[in-house]
């Protein structure tokens, strides 16, 4: 079946909050006839479905996943806020058993004398009391026993529960009842903290409004924002939420779009400015065009891309996952070794050393090991889009720690892309105002660039009529004002018709990388107009802060030697190549990868793509305008500002810092605790304590820092 023919259902899943429970589900789903993939993200909640609507429905795939012990939420994203922990049924579950193990130790105490005999064994008050908090501690979580059992699955709760059965054969009662009390208390604690991490993600997600205003048939109508369509008008009043993207057609306001872009100020808006659902409208009243539907907002794209950004595991994490898969089964085959050797062949007592057994199988389950990347790449990631820069996933986070050079395109991306008149020189007599007339008179029929700049620059004078207009390709214009020729154009026209202009001044505009426009009349030369593409004013104190960070800052522009000289110059930039054509800017990207190592681009996300694509990681600027440049990059700038980049630099450091740190410490407490089993410095109780419990709340607390990142709170 091709892929288009199949269906894809994204199911919100309440309870999938380890790497286990994500192998468990996709292990189960998958074997349903007519399902063709399945990838569940414990880091969103979330389970991807492939399937073929003919051999399996929706229901069906519900019903599997509830069937092992997990809840599916209905669609929507606002069902997301969880309820408190105190109110979950798996809280009274851990609540009591620990309230039997209490009663079953005191009980030890008071109440020795048996009840009943059976099968060779005592039964006192106790006993029962332990067995009870055994069964209320794996009461909530039999089903996913069973599932991972089925599965054929080494998780945490196959092995918890051949820890516990092992205790209750060999009579430990108290051991099985601490031990199942204890796992149930650090498996509620997991998804508490796992939930608390995933509080970010919620940020984002209710940034948008349920309901908006909508001018229908003359009338004002409140909808749910599903079910407004593209083309119908928004009504945005003070103090309001915008709910979809759209184009403003009435009114005039400031809009705080921070959530999109990461922009302190609020932006002013009026007709014909793009607004993102999302937004803040503060004082003013918009009417919005609607262009895009609640599915296809930029919001929309930047959850859905912070969702998806797991499948990007970032190298270290496929270590992780790895090593796991070696380290578990290894853990488990000492553990028989340890329950079966010394009693056999050494005719050591049987108990002790299937205690010891059994703790090393509780310490075999890898939980917090896997669990440190994904939670520190998920925080990192929904910090970044909080602060308006989108990172695809984990993969681009760990490669940009590791960028040594930094390349910049210039048009668009060092400078704002638009041509601007700086300098206006007259000579012979004539008055800058006279010439900027003049100038603008002719260029107002020419659609190039310069002479929009110039026509721009003379708004709000009054211009000449021009009779005989005639453009010359690649040299100038020429018409009549006042029955007199006109001419504006490059140095080339005037040298050819042998009309005098001051060298020295015009040499002495371009070497400041300003083109320079001449405008005269058949005999003489009357002014001289320079316009330049302006230098981003964040542009310099980004580079600085590049540069004392270590980065090596290098410009990449299609502009002649002499504009790229003067503009590197102004930027602090002391490595530059000009004159590049897209595929020369792709080599050059190439050639400081082989010299430097991992190169990072940063460009518009549309002319550089080729640039974008072969760099280490491409950074696209202004994506929140852009389709292409969200779908060409690897991270994307949302605002056209430079100044995000040293933030994402200390992010990507600081979250490398972490996930390591979180690596290191989980391996070493693992290890630490399977050297002390053998020399019965480790009890069960302790395994679980430290190893699971302890190790995974660590670990999670420590990346959950990530999420609150920023330049000026970097703890």
């Amino acid at each position: 079946m091709s892929e288009a023919a199949l269906k894809i259902d994204d199911l919100q899943i309440e309870g999938l909050h380890c790497m286990d429970c994500a192998a468990t589900i996709e292990k189960t789903v998958a074997k349903i006839s007519g399902v063709h993939n399945v990838r569940a993200s414990f880091s969103s909640g979330k389970v991807k479905v492939h399937y073929d609507p003919v051999y399996v429905g929706f229901n069906d795939l519900v019903s599997c996943i509830e069937k092992i012990g997990y809840r599916v939420r209905s669609e929507g994203h606002k069902n997301l806020q969880r309820a408190p922990i105190w109110k979950e049924n798996a809280f009274f579950l851990v609540l009591f058993s620990g309230i039997a193990l209490a009663l079953g130790l005191a009980g030890k105490f008071y109440f020795s004398d048996p009840l009943a005999f059976t099968i060779g064994r005592d039964i006192t008050l106790s006993t029962l009391l332990f067995l009870l908090a055994v069964v209320l501690g794996i009461g909530h979580s039999t089903r996913e026993i069973g599932a991972a059992i089925r599965n054929f699955q080494l998780s945490m709760d196959t092995l918890m529960s051949i820890a516990i059965i092992g205790a209750i054969l060999i009579g430990e009662y108290v051991e099985a009842a601490s031990l199942a009390f204890l796992f149930s208390l650090a498996e509620l604690l997991e998804r508490f903290a796992v939930e608390r991490a995933r509080d970010s993600l919620r940020e984002l997600i209710n940034l948008t409004p349920d309901n908006a205003t909508v001018k229908r048939t003359g009338k004002e109508a409140t909808l749910a924002a599903s079910e407004i369509e593209v083309g119908e008008i928004l009504v945005i009043r003070p103090g309001e939420k915008v709910a979809l993207d759209g184009e403003v057609v009435k009114g005039v306001s400031s809009v705080n779009q921070a959530p999109i872009t990461g922009e302190s100020v609020p932006v002013t808006k009026e007709s014909g400015d793009a607004v993102y659902a999302g937004t803040f409208n503060n004082e003013g009243y918009l009417e919005i065009k609607v262009t895009q539907n609640s599915r296809n907002t930029i919001l929309a794209k930047i959850i859905h891309l912070v969702e998806d950004a797991e499948s990007q595991k970032a190298p270290v994490e496929r270590f992780v996952e790895k090593f796991a898969r070696i380290y578990t089964p290894t853990v488990v085959s000492l553990a028989i070794v340890v329950a079966s050797v010394p009693p056999l062949l050494l005719e050591a007592e049987f108990n002790p050393w299937f205690i010891k057994a059994l703790t090393l199988l509780v310490i075999a389950c890898p939980c917090a090991l896997v669990i440190s990347t994904p939670v520190s790449v998920v925080s990192a990631l929904t910090s970044a889009s909080r602060n308006g820069v989108l990172i695809k996933g984990g993969v681009y986070l760990e490669e940009m720690s590791k960028v040594k050079v930094i390349a910049f395109d210039k048009t668009g991306t060092l400078t704002r892309g638009q041509i601007e008149v700086t300098d206006v020189m007259s000579l012979n007599g004539v008055s800058k105002n006279e010439a900027l007339i003049l100038a603008a008179s002719l260029e107002i029929h020419s659609e190039h660039p310069i002479a929009k700049a110039i026509v721009k620059a003379a708004r709000g004078n009054q211009l000449e009529t021009v009779d005989a207009f005639k453009a010359l390709p690649g040299r100038g214009i020429t018409g009549n004002i006042h029955g007199r020729k006109h001419l504006v154009g490059q140095k080339e026209m005037f040298e050819q018709l042998n009309i005098a202009f001051p060298k020295q001044k015009l040499e002495r505009l371009e070497t400041q990388g300003k083109t320079t426009m001449l405008v005269g009349t058949e005999s003489e030369v009357i002014a001289l107009i320079a316009v330049s593409d302006q230098i981003r004013p964040e542009a310099v104190k980004t580079i600085e802060n590049l540069k004392s960070s270590g980065k090596i800052v290098v410009m990449l522009t299609g502009d002649n030697e002499q504009t790229a000289i003067a503009i590197a110059t102004k930027l602090g930039v002391s490595e530059y190549y000009a004159g590049l054509l897209p595929q020369d800017k792709v080599t050059k990207i190439k050639e400081l990868q082989e010299k430097f190592g991992k190169t990072a681009m940063v460009g518009d996300g549309i002319n550089d793509a080729p640039a974008l694509a072969a760099a280490s990681v491409g950074i696209a600027m202004g994506a929140a305008g852009s389709d292409s440049a969200l779908e060409t990059s690897d991270i994307a700038l949302m605002a056209d500002n430079l100044g995000k980049l040293p933030y994402l630099l200390a992010l990507s450091d600081k979250a490398s810092a972490v996930i390591k740190e979180n690596t290191v410490a989980a391996i070493l407490i693992k290890f630490s605790l399977a050297l002390g089993v053998l020399p019965g410095f480790v009890s069960l109780v302790v395994a679980v304590l430290v190893g699971d419990m302890g190790a995974s709340l660590g670990v999670i607390s420590n990346a959950m820092r990530l999420a609150r990142f920023n330049l000026r709170a970097k703890d």
